[in-house]
């Protein structure tokens, strides 16, 4: 099966793939009617040098690694849980690393590295099926439940949303939250791949890259949503990526199911935590999961203070 391309180094047990530079494409990005921090004036007035790069953009440089690991299997049953450290702007140079495990280890440390030093983000790369404990899987078991919601105060732990149907066709636009294509996306991702347009694979179809996969589960995410207090910028702080069965295809029907799973809270943010999975159409079958930590701002919600006062006195 053709793969990657991509140039991978080892060095003393650490896989690593070539420096790369994120295209930005949220720029225009909105959500409940106002800009997002991906929009250069947001970021800028929230402390940020521009619009911030989305996370999930950074999966597809682990994906070459995973694949050098793991082979198909992690096409089928991979997994990236990461904790994000630092936020990365369009021109900036990152790169990937994964520390190669163990020989009978189903799971491997990785994180990624501006070329300044900076650490972007931290986590663990894993196959299933019997998936061991995954970085987001062993911080969510050390964080305190958030206290004195505001911005959350109507959101509950346990809280379901019903099952919603989604699909993406390559053409297919993706929203106002993800202005763009897949199509549009693949001609800029930083990993290229025939596996992406199916020309030279083993299911003899398009496949979704992981980074994707994150926009597919939050497709027709604000019409079928948890009732949050804003307007308000939010970020992504923490996301897992975990396929189930995979892969995920293009032009598939699917539906996604979310369940609010854990609250917590810093003291510049009201953390909701969601899981996301994607079923086959019409099953039962868990095609893929999508664990998101979205990290709202109470500085950027205007009446926190106020509604705060007249909350918790």
């Amino acid at each position: 099966m053709a793969a990657f391309d991509t140039a991978i180094t080892e060095q003393e047990g650490v896989l690593s793939g070539p420096y790369r530079s994120p295209k930005q494409m949220l720029a225009v990005q909105a959500y409940d009617g106002h800009a997002s921090i991906h929009d250069d004036a947001t970021a800028q007035k929230l402390g940020f040098k521009g619009g911030t790069i989305e996370g999930p953009t950074h999966f597809s440089q682990f994906a070459p690694l995973g694949y050098a690991v793991w082979g198909k299997q992690f096409l089928i049953g991979g997994c990236i849980s990461a904790h994000y450290r630092a936020p990365a702007f369009e021109g900036e140079e990152v790169k990937a690393f994964l520390r190669a495990p163990g020989a009978h280890s189903r799971q491997a440390e990785i994180w990624m590295l501006r070329s300044d030093g900076v650490e972007i983000l931290r986590g663990t790369a894993s196959v299933g099926p019997d998936f061991q404990v995954s970085a987001l899987d062993a911080r969510l078991a050390t964080l305190s439940p958030l206290a004195d919601p505001v911005i959350l105060a109507d959101v509950k732990v346990g809280m379901r949303a019903p099952r919603a149907p989604v699909r993406m066709a390559m053409d297919q636009h993706m929203g106002a939250l993800y202005p763009f294509s897949l199509a549009q996306k693949l001609a800029k991702i930083t990993e290229p791949s025939s596996l992406y347009n199916g020309a030279d694979n083993d299911w003899g179809r398009p496949i979704v890259p992981l980074e994707m996969i994150s926009v597919l589960m939050q497709y027709s995410s604000r019409a079928n949503s948890f009732r949050t207090r804003g307007p308000a910028v939010g970020l992504f702080a923490d996301q897992e990526i975990r396929l189930l069965d995979g892969p995920v295809f293009v032009d598939e029907p699917y539906e996604v199911e979310r369940e609010i799973v854990s609250l917590s809270g810093s003291r510049r943010t009201e953390s909701m935590w969601m899981r996301s999975t994607l079923f086959g159409a019409g099953t039962a079958h868990q095609v893929a999961s999508m664990l998101l930590n979205l990290a709202t701002m109470k500085e950027t919600y205007a009446p926190y203070a106020k509604e705060h006062a007249a909350l918790y006195g």
